[in-house]
């Protein structure tokens, strides 16, 4: 199981981070350890996130964490999660 995550979700969480560091840089290693923790699970726990409010589609599911949505898609013919980006809630 491969899981990618793409060039937006990449930037709007290096913009997320640098902006909760300049608050409290703890917080900040903590946020990033269990969103970590929660992408690396995704694969076992697919079924247990909703269907994506963004998106029209059964195959993008959201991922909810503190106070943030996460959509990403499913491609199981291609045995691939896809990290589509990260928006507050």
């Amino acid at each position: 199981m491969n899981i990618l995550s793409s060039e937006l979700f990449q930037k709007q969480l290096e913009e997320i981070l640098t902006t909760f560091a300049k608050e409290d840089l703890k917080a900040t290693q903590d946020f990033k350890m269990y969103l970590d923790t929660i992408i690396l699970n995704m694969p076992s726990k697919v079924k247990k996130f909703k269907p994506s409010i963004f998106f029209d589609d059964e195959n993008i599911r959201d991922i909810e964490h503190q106070g943030f949505n996460i959509p990403f898609l499913v491609a199981p013919e291609k045995d691939t999660f896809v990290i589509l980006g990260i928006v507050k809630k």
